[in-house]
């Protein structure tokens, strides 16, 4: 490994604290390197805030701030060259007189796309692209989805019995993963913008679709209620975290449950990935039933499928669970008797 690749290394490592609190953003990293010594480390840490190249220079201490201008500028991704939420990071870069910039990737996202460099490069900085570039591009791969395909990460979860039941006779909730399981899957749920369920879920499961077993903020809750029948009285309704209601009725707002229509006549998902790229939506977990799970399948419209077995669990005249053209999945892991296997739609 030469010294570029080891410092990007640690900008990757930073980066990955921004995950679930920087999205629509990509996480970044951002360290700043003086004669083989880092002197600044800075990342991207909620949306909204300073981004990972402001942070970094701004962490350097009084006594070093003489070495900024001769320091080599270490970033995960391509800086922004445009005024957001924040001011362009170039001009920050430009101002403190660095004269080197060594990026992992481009920013896809139309607003930046080479112009970051562009800028820097006209500055008369030494900019370098592509070091660990394929571990960038893995990282943000939220981020590149949602600006490329102009919809969420997908990630379709379930779980089921060793012989393939999800739930049990006549659609009976049954549990199956265990608790250490569960505290997982609140955690993907923390690193997620939405979780999708449908009507049968939320009528008969009566989810919360939180992050109560993990420290963490609640993704956007996403559910079908094409009549707007389902009890007042459910969990989803409750209020206590953002909601969005897909229905046939009506468009409103209330506190924060949040009623969209859609029309029944087109097909959903590209009717549900608009609505939530408007929102800026940029990951989404699908928790729903069979049904739910396999159309998205079928339509071919996900990116990852994460399916939890409980190895020592049977069910007989049980709901089947959704089927997947299995080929050789990214990652297996096992927490006691459940087995987690991590599908890419990319490597099937």
């Amino acid at each position: 490994m030469n010294l570029n690749e080891k410092y990007m290394h640690r900008c990757l490592q930073l980066a990955k604290k921004g995950l679930g609190n920087v999205a629509p953003n990509p996480m970044v990293g951002a360290i700043l390197v003086h004669k083989d010594v880092i002197i600044g480390e800075g990342y991207h840490e909620s949306f909204g805030s300073n981004h990972a190249e402001v942070n970094c220079i701004q962490s350097v201490t009084s006594n070093n701030h003489e070495l900024i201008k001769d320091s080599t500028l270490y970033v995960s991704l391509e800086p922004c060259n445009h005024f957001g939420k924040t001011p362009p990071c170039t001009n920050c870069i430009i101002q403190h007189g660095i004269k080197e910039v060594v990026i992992a990737c481009l920013d896809s996202f139309e607003k930046v796309n080479g112009s970051g460099i562009e800028k820097l490069k006209e500055a008369g900085i030494k900019v370098t692209i592509g070091v660990l570039e394929k571990e960038a591009l893995a990282l943000n791969i939220r981020f590149f989805t949602f600006h490329t395909l102009k919809r969420p990460y997908i990630i379709l979860k379930w779980a089921q019995t060793n012989n393939g039941m999800i739930a049990g006779e006549m659609k009976q909730r049954i549990k199956i993963s265990n608790d250490s399981t569960n505290k997982l899957v609140h955690q993907w749920r923390s690193q997620e913008s939405g979780i999708f369920v449908g009507t049968y879920t939320a009528e008969l499961d009566n989810p919360s679709l939180t992050t109560r077993l993990w420290t963490g903020k609640n993704p956007l809750r996403i559910f079908i209620d094409k009549d707007l029948r389902i009890s007042q009285s459910s969990n989803l309704l409750d209020n206590s975290t953002p909601t969005l209601i897909l229905n046939r009725l009506e468009e409103k707002k209330i506190g924060n449950t949040i009623f969209v229509k859609y029309d029944e006549t087109k097909r959903l998902i590209p009717q549900l990935n608009a609505i939530l790229y408007d929102k800026g939506i940029s990951s989404l977990i699908v928790e729903g039933g069979s049904t739910l799970l396999q159309s998205f399948i079928n339509e071919n419209i996900w990116d990852e499928a994460r399916i939890i077995t409980n190895k020592n669990m049977e069910v007989l005249n049980g709901l089947d669970s959704p089927i997947i053209s299995k080929k050789n999945p990214i990652k297996v892991e096992s927490i006691f008797h459940d087995e987690i296997v991590y599908y890419s739609r990319e490597g099937l």
